[in-house]
């Protein structure tokens, strides 16, 4: 079984930055971002494999956002900078086998509220 727990979420104003972070234990998996607003599918936001030798990005945060990694810690970052309020939702940490898809099979933090005023 594997337990994730995301921190780092908050309001911000835009063109601010906010770093998150999801702790997990037990296995190691390809680790990812998603996103959900109000009224809206989940949606890949950013997702990294298990050794960090591949990034991969959605096209609206590219540039903007980035995913990072440390498996010492078992620990994986969003580093998002030049927020804009569109970017405003509940964020979700993945761990699965995928990268971009969602699956049966995948693991999901609690979510954490990120907010940003325009």
């Amino acid at each position: 079984q594997v337990q994730l727990v995301e921190s780092g979420g908050g309001l911000v104003q835009a063109g601010g930055s906010l770093r998150l972070s999801c702790a997990a234990s037990g296995r190691t998996f390809s680790m990812g971002w998603f996103r959900q607003a109000p009224g809206k599918e989940r949606e890949f936001v950013a997702g990294i494999t298990r050794s960090s030798s591949g990034t991969y990005y959605a096209d609206s945060v590219k540039g903007r956002f980035t995913i990072s990694r440390d498996n010492a810690k078992n620990t994986v970052y969003l580093q998002m900078n030049s927020l804009k309020p569109e970017d405003t939702a509940v964020y979700y940490c993945r761990a699965g086998a995928t990268i971009m898809t969602i699956t049966e099979s995948d693991y999901w933090g609690q979510g954490t509220q990120v907010t940003v005023s325009s």
